[in-house]
């Protein structure tokens, strides 16, 4: 592994190879250095602990896999491949647990078991109730913005980082997606409130 004054590409050089043979040593050592730093990275994507875990292990496993396989990528970066197999597995992951969570709410209401919990509510109108209506109808602008900043968590300037926009767009656009909102959600109650005055 890497020594004292040895350039990383040629120490990321060197796993590589033994990853390619299969040795377990060289996934530990790459397991220790990049794990921490992948999970802490992910923090920022999903809140959820052991999904991120999950998300981890799928990575690291994905690679073992991708070495053994000898269908390894030419790899310049290190760090920038891990990240971008984690990316997708947290995108797979979150597509999957949607549809795993509306089964276990089926499941759950066939058991005779109590209401969702307000949070399990919430989330749910995020992903499939009147928000994400509301965000449907979001310019793609303005809801990269909120996806950013709300959804994934990132400061104004990590945002604005991802997104190749100025700090200040990023804010201004924050605003206007709160104030869209904000009238797509009160139109909604108004046609609701409508609805139960009719009956």
């Amino acid at each position: 592994m890497q020594t004292q004054g040895e350039d990383p590409s040629e120490a990321e050089a060197e796993l590589l190879a033994a990853l390619r043979e299969g040795d377990r040593l060289a996934f530990e050592a790459l397991y220790r250095r990049y794990a921490p730093w992948l999970a802490a990275r992910l923090q920022y994507r999903c809140a959820d602990a052991a999904q991120l875990d999950d998300v981890v292990q799928d990575t690291f496993l994905a690679v073992w896999r991708c070495c053994a396989s000898g269908k390894q990528p030419e790899v310049r970066n290190m760090a920038g491949w891990l990240w971008r197999i984690a990316s997708r597995r947290l995108a797979d992951a979150s597509r999957s647990g949607g549809a795993r969570e509306r089964l276990r709410q089926a499941l759950a209401q066939l058991r005779g078991q109590s209401a969702p919990s307000a949070e399990d509510q919430v989330l749910t109108d995020v992903a499939y109730g009147e928000l994400h209506a509301a965000l449907g109808n979001l310019s793609p602008d303005l809801r990269e913005v909120v996806q950013a900043t709300v959804l994934d968590g990132l400061t104004t300037r990590q945002a604005a980082q991802r997104l190749n926009v100025p700090a200040g767009t990023v804010k201004t656009r924050a605003m206007r997606a709160r104030q869209r909102l904000r009238r797509e959600l009160a139109r909604g109650a108004g046609a609701r409130e409508a609805e139960g005055g009719q009956e």
